[in-house]
This record gives C-alpha cells, sequence and structure tokens, in this order.
C-alpha cells in the first residue's frame, strides 16, 4: 500500500505543518477576533457602567436630599453616586448646580468629591494600536490561508480541486463484484494490467489509452466499475463530478481542473473518476449565443490537460456520461478519450449473475430461483435488481421470516415495477367484476396467440395506478420483434375493452383501457412510420427525429409529407389498431365459456399464476389450501348458456353474457 493512502494521525491537520485540527483552529481565531471587538467597544462604553446602584432622575436626588434620606454621596465630573438611609445605592447624572454643596451641608449629608485619573500612557497606546492590530490579525490569517493553499473548503480554497481520493481500507470492490457487463470488464482489463506493470506495453511500443468514456443508461453499473479497475489495480482512485467544477466565477472550474492533476501526478499512477462528464463537457457553443463561458473555459482547460504540451504520463482518466451525444467532439476524439466502452443493460444471463451477486449476503429458501426471477426483469439495470433484492428482504424481514423465499421475490418485482399494493381501495363488485374479465379478456386472448409470450401471473389486485394487470415473461431476451408478434401483442393490449364490450355491452365498455389503446396505438404508429411494415406507405422512415434541441430548434432535420401522406398514416394506424381488434374479438366469442370461467376464478383468488391458468383452460381443479377448498372445474368447450347460475366459485355471473 502507498504511503499517500494512509491516513492523517490523529493530532495533525493533514497538511504537513502544525498540530491540532484545522476547523478548531480557524474557530480560535475568530473567537479571538470577536473577543478582541468586545473588549474594545467596552472601554470605551465602560465608564457608565462601572457605577453601581440605581439610576435615578437629578430631580429625585435632590427631593430624597431635601427628605434627609441620603446618607452619604460622592459627586465626580461625571456621575454622582450615593446610599439612602435604607441602605440602597443609587446614581445620577450631574448638572450643573450650585447650590447642590449648600443643601448637602444643609442637610448633614456627608459628601466626598473624587478626581478623575486620566488613563495611563500605556492604555491610550492601547486604544490607538488595537485597530491596526485587528486590521494585521485578520491579513496574517488570510495570508496563511493562501500560503497553505486553504483546501477545498478552506477560506481561499473556491480555486482548489474537490476530487476525493478513495483509499483500498475499506469497501474494496473488484471484478468479483461486477457481474452482467463481461463484454464492458474485459473492454477495460488492460487498463488495469496497464496499471500493474506499464513495461509490458512499453516494450512493445505500445500505450495505453489516456481516457476511457463509460456509456450507459443510469444504474447500469459504471461508477461501479471504475472502482472495480482502481480495486484490481490496487492504485489510488480520484473521484469528482463534473457540476464540481462550475461556478459562478469565471476561470474557477479551470483552476480546479488544473489543481486536480497536480493532486494526480503526485500519485501517479492512478485513475481519475469523473463522474457525469457531459455537466462540463457538452458541445461547445451548442447554445446558439447563451453559452456558459466558465463553462466552455473549464472544458479548455480539460482538453489542454489530457493532451496538451505537457503529458501527464500515468494518468488515466475514466469517465460515465449517459449521454454521449451532446459532449464537445474534441474530447472524444483520439488522444484524449480514446475509447468508448457501453455498459448496456445487462441481458437474462447478466440478470442471473448480478442477482446471485446481491444474494449472497442474503439467506434464501430453497424455491427461489434466480432465472425466473430474472426473466420476469427485462430491461432492468444492475441497481434495479440491487433494490429488487433488498426490497424482497425488508418483506421477509416485516412478516418475522428467517428466509427470503420466492414469494416474497414475486411480491418485491410487483411492487417496484408497479407500486404497493393498494388492498385499502374500496371497489364496488361492479367495478371488481369489470377488472376481473377485462384481465380475463387479455388472458385469454395471450393463451390463443402462438406469437404471444407466455402468461406469469394475472391479478386484480390494484397496483399504483393499474386496478389490474395481466404480466408475460418471455422465453429470453428479444432484441428485435417479428410481424406476428407485434400483431399478437396489438390483439392481447385489446382483449380487455372486447371482453367488456362482450360481457357487459357496448355502454358499459370503462375507460380502463386507455393505457392499452395508448400502447397499440404507438405500437401501429411505429410500424407503419418506423418499420416499413404497412403496405401502402410502404418502407420509408416517417417518424420525427428524436434529437436533442436548443430555444425550440431541433437537432435534426423535422420530417417533411405531404397531406395526402399523412392521411393515408392515419389511416393504417388505424386500420392496424382496428385489426388487432378484430382479432381479440374473434378470440374472445370463440372461447368465450374460457373467458368465464378465468373472471371466476379472479374473482374467487384475485391472483393467479400461469399454471393456474393453464389448470383452469384444460378443465383441472385449483387446490389451494389457504385460500379455499378444493374446486372443481368444468371442462373447457362444455356450452354456457346465456343466462347462467352463479360461477363454480359462487360468483354470480352478469346475465346476458
Amino acid at each position: 500500500m502507498n504511503d499517500d493512502n494512509k491516513q492523517p494521525a490523529p493530532g495533525s491537520d493533514g497538511n504537513g505543518g502544525g498540530g491540532g485540527n484545522p476547523w478548531m483552529k480557524s474557530l480560535l481565531i475568530w473567537v479571538g477576533i470577536l473577543l478582541s471587538l468586545a473588549l474594545f467597544v467596552t472601554m470605551f462604553d465602560g465608564r457608565s457602567s462601572a457605577a453601581g446602584g440605581n439610576a435615578i432622575q437629578y430631580s429625585s436626588f435632590l427631593d430624597k436630599v431635601d427628605e434627609g434620606t441620603v446618607k452619604d454621596v460622592t459627586i465626580s465630573r461625571d456621575v454622582i453616586t450615593g446610599t439612602l438611609s435604607s441602605g440602597e445605592k443609587f446614581r445620577t447624572a450631574p448638572v450643573q448646580d450650585p447650590t447642590l454643596i449648600g443643601k448637602l451641608r444643609e442637610k448633614g449629608v456627608s459628601f466626598t468629591a473624587k478626581a478623575e485619573e486620566g488613563p495611563s500612557i500605556w492604555m491610550v497606546l492601547l486604544y490607538q494600536s488595537l485597530p491596526f492590530l485587528l486590521f494585521l490579525g485578520i491579513a496574517f490569517f488570510v495570508l496563511r490561508q493562501m500560503q497553505k493553499g486553504g483546501g477545498a473548503n478552506g477560506a481561499m480554497g473556491f480555486g482548489k480541486s474537490r476530487a476525493k481520493m478513495l483509499t483500498q481500507k475499506e469497501g474494496r470492490v473488484t471484478f468479483d463484484d461486477v457481474a452482467g457487463i463481461d463484454e464492458a470488464r474485459e473492454e477495460l482489463q488492460e487498463v488495469v494490467e496497464f496499471l500493474k506493470d506499464p513495461t509490458k506495453f512499453a516494450r512493445l511500443g505500445g500505450k495505453i489509452p489516456k481516457g476511457a468514456l463509460l456509456v450507459g443508461s443510469p444504474g447500469t453499473g459504471k461508477t461501479l466499475l471504475a472502482r472495480a479497475i482502481a480495486g484490481e489495480a490496487g492504485v489510488p482512485f480520484f473521484t469528482i463530478s463534473g457540476s464540481d467544477f462550475v461556478e459562478m466565477f469565471v476561470g474557477v472550474g479551470a483552476s480546479r481542473v488544473r489543481d486536480m492533476f497536480e493532486q494526480a501526478k503526485k500519485s501517479a499512477p492512478c485513475i481519475v473518476f469523473i463522474d457525469e462528464i457531459d455537466a462540463v463537457g457538452r458541445h461547445r457553443g451548442a447554445g446558439l449565443g447563451n453559452g456558459n463561458d466558465e463553462r466552455e473555459q473549464t472544458l479548455n482547460q480539460l482538453l489542454v490537460e489530457m493532451d496538451g504540451f505537457e503529458a501527464n504520463e500515468g494518468i488515466i482518466i475514466v469517465a460515465a456520461t449517459n449521454r454521449p451525444d451532446v459532449l464537445d467532439p474534441a474530447l472524444l476524439r483520439p488522444g484524449r478519450f480514446d475509447r468508448q466502452v457501453v455498459v448496456p443493460r445487462p441481458d437474462i444471463e447478466g440478470r442471473i449473475k448480478i442477482l446471485e451477486v446481491h444474494m449472497k449476503k442474503t439467506p434464501l429458501a430453497p424455491d427461489v430461483d434466480a432465472r425466473v426471477i430474472a426473466r420476469g426483469t427485462p430491461g432492468f439495470s444492475g441497481a434495479d435488481l440491487a433494490n429488487l433484492v433488498n426490497e424482497a428482504a425488508l418483506m421477509a424481514a416485516r412478516k418475522g421470516k428467517r428466509l427470503v423465499a420466492m414469494s416474497e421475490f414475486e411480491e418485491a418485482k410487483d411492487k417496484v415495477m408497479m407500486g404497493a399494493e393498494r388492498r385499502s381501495m374500496v371497489m364496488t363488485e361492479d367495478e371488481k367484476r369489470m377488472t376481473a374479465y377485462h384481465e380475463a379478456g387479455h388472458a385469454i386472448v395471450a393463451l390463443h396467440e402462438p406469437a404471444s409470450d407466455p402468461i406469469h401471473k394475472a391479478t386484480i389486485i390494484p397496483r399504483g395506478r393499474a386496478l389490474g394487470m395481466v404480466m408475460r415473461l418471455p422465453e429470453r431476451d428479444s432484441y428485435s420483434y417479428h410481424r406476428d408478434k407485434m400483431y399478437a401483442n396489438l390483439a392481447v393490449s385489446m382483449g380487455g375493452r372486447v371482453a367488456e364490450e362482450l360481457i357487459f355491452g357496448y355502454d358499459k365498455v370503462s375507460s380502463g383501457a386507455s393505457g392499452d389503446i395508448q400502447y397499440a396505438t404507438g405500437l401501429a404508429r411505429d410500424m407503419v412510420t418506423r418499420w416499413g411494415m404497412s403496405d401502402k406507405v410502404g418502407p420509408v422512415e416517417y417518424a420525427q427525429p428524436e434529437g436533442e434541441s436548443f430555444l425550440g430548434y431541433s437537432a435534426s432535420q423535422p420530417v417533411r409529407m405531404s397531406n395526402k401522406m399523412a392521411e393515408l398514416i392515419d389511416a393504417e394506424i388505424k386500420s392496424i389498431v382496428e385489426g388487432g381488434l378484430d382479432r381479440a374479438r374473434h378470440v374472445l366469442t370463440e372461447h368465450i365459456d374460457q373467458l368465464h370461467l378465468l373472471a371466476d376464478a379472479l374473482l374467487e383468488y384475485e391472483t393467479l399464476s400461469g399454471d393456474d391458468i393453464k389448470k383452469l383452460i384444460a378443465g383441472e381443479g385449483l387446490d389451494r389450501e389457504s385460500q379455499g377448498p378444493k374446486v372443481s372445474i368444468p371442462k373447457a368447450g362444455t356450452s354456457v348458456p346465456k343466462t347462467r347460475r352463479p360461477g363454480p366459485f359462487g360468483n354470480p355471473a352478469p346475465a346476458g353474457a
């Protein structure tokens, strides 16, 4: 371990000079200044308060003399003090009264005159020199802070780097703690090898990349990957955020960049990690004249330090961003950030490995299957999966369990994806029945569409903004979708609306299908305008570009189309969505008995797994000891009369179904 990584010894300030806590030293200095000011004020305003006794008016003093209640008096130039017969002290301000002495003699009051002594020569010198001494002390304090550098948080430290150096004594992270991003890890492996043995590459004339830019969605593990590089190489690791460079004063950010590289040179070889570099590295001039001069000067200084006249050997810059498209091209050229390492969202195998890493510290029940959890979490990042494991552990602890079972992981997954259960939500029987038929419609269409993903769960328990849901799990991650699957998804999305219309009638269709209609419309629009899946429109892109805009101007040229083409596109989108509606209506009309069976089961049990639904459709009974006795289900394909008796779960079906 390098000596640079050692913590300062107790009693030292970490700056190499003097002892004691720097914060305490600064506090003592300011306390001394405030006490000196208080003493200075007291010296000029303390003589009047030095005289004791209650302050009374001069007229009251004369009245007390006339009454004979004054015992003795001391007369000075600024104040008259004395004692009453009762022993009470008093004081008053004197006036030019030549008759006072006569009155005191007449009443037999003993009095004395107190001569005023002028201040000594030392007090005069102190009065005159105190302001100068205060000014000299403050100047000395400021100069001392400037000579020391002041630190990043000192009085003169606003131009110093705010980068923090992390040591490997505690919380050491290695590549064993990073899972699911094997390609990115392998690409950065040679950076670790260079930091361990630089001569290995120098013998062949090779130069290690000066910078690596980690690009990926939030939560994919960019910061963890950078820490793992430092942990594997065992070198100092400086971390700073891109926003720490930018300040209100022009030139402060550039000064911090210079100071950061000066610190890194002293600890080379080392890694400097800049998180969210797009805060300081945005494209110069992109603000159309309203750019921030401070940010651009900071970026210019960063460009020079990375590859300028002076080479910074042994310093590897690792940066992370979610928006590589807004970075300045000069920052991405060879010699600066030589590599762009994409840190993607993990696939199913990567999610399994990530879950296994986070499950190491969690006691698991035998029924926990990481592959099933990974299948049910497509698109989850590493941070999402860590949160999922943590939520499952919290739920098990809340129930008083010693092991985390698969049921907790399922509940945690639903909570993370859709929100907590709203069992306190009051729904009428009609609303529950409509929700049950709506979700049953989705499920039945999904079962009879060959290209649809298998059903994992169906529930009518409200979560978040949804009153129910049907969850389908793909067998594997899909990176492209075929036309048949898109049509299947359109039919499944319309299954809920069609079920409401078939069971409750045209006038009783609810607004519960708004999200389904939005999804179907967006999918149909992409099929027509992006993917060329309309024979009438053809393989031409008409979608609006998704580029960053500045002051209302898009980064890409807008799509130009005639009014006739816009009408044709709208007609094609409507035709595709209505085609999905017709497919769903055909499936549900043909299998109306299965729709009734599944809706009754949802009303009885509220949540059904994919296996439970398959058993229902196959005519088998459901054996759920915890939720009720075994129920006999009529086989699929049996005729269902128009006016039905109460269903097999004891739930009366709507008349006229």
